[in-house]
């Protein structure tokens, strides 16, 4: 039986105290992930956001997810444009993801950071090694921010260099493509 209390909760007459939001900050810091801009258009003005919180869901039908804080600019464009943009950003992308993270603001016109993608109009980091294009299918809340699931539209490879890693709060640069595990040793792939 577990009695919820503020910051802390009861297991069977024994006292645990939650852990504070930097000390759950620290441990997921330990968990490497990639960096994605995602960027979406409402009328005639463009958003975008730099992200770690991006992952598959579902091959059939394709489905991504990403996260967004509730109370940025770009959550309420996202929310209201239906469309959006997921860039994979190169390892040397680090400038690239903090120039895109500020909260969802409008991006400046004429940048030469982005270009358009033909088929849908939503900009495209033009040194990102792939791109995805995506339809808004659900939005959950979840605490102070919302997960917006997409539907994948279009997807494609722009290059073959190494993806921008994010572990321990630091960008990581200079991984090598040199696979540890060779296929023999490989069992099972990662769900």
């Amino acid at each position: 039986m577990r009695l919820a209390y503020p910051d802390s909760y009861v297991v069977l007459g024994e006292w645990r105290v939650s852990p504070s939001a930097g000390t759950f900050r620290d441990v997921m810091s330990r968990f490497p992930t990639g960096v994605v801009v995602v960027t979406t258009r409402v009328a005639d003005d463009d958003f975008a956001m730099s992200a770690s919180s991006f992952t598959s869901v579902s091959l059939d039908p394709l489905l991504v997810l990403i996260c967004v804080q509730q109370d940025t600019g770009f959550h309420n464009a996202i929310t209201s444009a239906g469309d959006w943009a997921v860039n994979v950003l190169p390892e040397d992308g680090g400038e690239h993801a903090d120039w895109f993270a500020h909260n969802g603001r409008p991006m400046p016109k004429g940048t030469d950071q982005v270009h358009r993608s033909e088929s849908s109009n939503l900009l495209y980091v033009t040194d990102a090694v792939a791109h995805l294009e995506c339809r808004t299918q659900q939005i959950h809340q979840a605490g102070d921010h919302d997960i917006v699931i997409g539907e994948v539209l279009d997807a494609h490879v722009a290059s073959e260099d190494m993806p921008l890693v994010y572990w321990k709060s630091r960008y990581h640069e200079g991984l090598t493509q040199t696979d540890p595990f060779p296929p023999q040793a490989a069992t099972r792939a990662p769900e």
